[in-house]
């Protein structure tokens, strides 16, 4: 990078090249610095990729579940909501509850399933568990809700891609 940024006849005078050779090793540099950015990019979109995939499967997995025993489900829904009340208790677990109190931005910590926990708890009750006040409980669930809103955007995007794949395939 810094060899690109030097200006030419400095360069040209320094390695006691022509300023031609030197314009050729620095669009060469510039080349491989554009290439290694798509590649960094590229391997960043396959991880979103397959964690799209392994949420997807997880996600058809706990469909598929819960239509084999709708009646648990809402059971677990409506103990969930019981206990969310003027106590300030909250259906989050302990593991979550850490996580917000620890880490300096929890909702790049948590999975879309807690992410969404947390925006639905109730704002009194978080801030109760959190021991903090109602506007950074609120901030909080803001950055969740935030962060669920971009992954499920991310996730769109992709199966577009796969869709689009999918159709090129199917062409003669």
């Amino acid at each position: 990078k810094v060899l690109i940024d030097v200006p030419r006849s400095d360069l040209a005078e320094e390695l006691a090249q022509s300023q031609t050779k030197i314009q050729v090793l620095q669009d060469t540099l510039q080349q491989v610095l554009d290439r290694r950015e798509e590649e960094r990019q590229s391997r960043q979109l396959l991880e979103l990729y397959l964690e799209a995939l392994k949420s997807e499967d997880s996600v058809l997995s706990k469909v598929a579940a819960s239509e084999s025993v709708p009646g648990k489900e809402m059971d677990e829904v409506d103990t969930g909501t019981s206990s969310t009340g003027t106590s300030g208790k909250t259906a989050l677990s302990d593991q979550i509850l850490a996580a917000l109190k620890e880490k300096p931005a929890p909702e790049l910590c948590l999975d879309s399933k807690d992410l969404e926990l947390v925006s639905k708890e109730d704002t009194q009750a978080l801030s109760s568990a959190l021991r903090c006040d109602k506007q950074k409980a609120e901030a909080l669930q803001q950055a969740c809700d935030q962060e669920l809103s971009k992954r499920l955007q991310q996730v769109q995007t992709l199966h577009s891609l796969r869709s689009t794949s999918k159709g090129k395939k199917t062409l003669p």
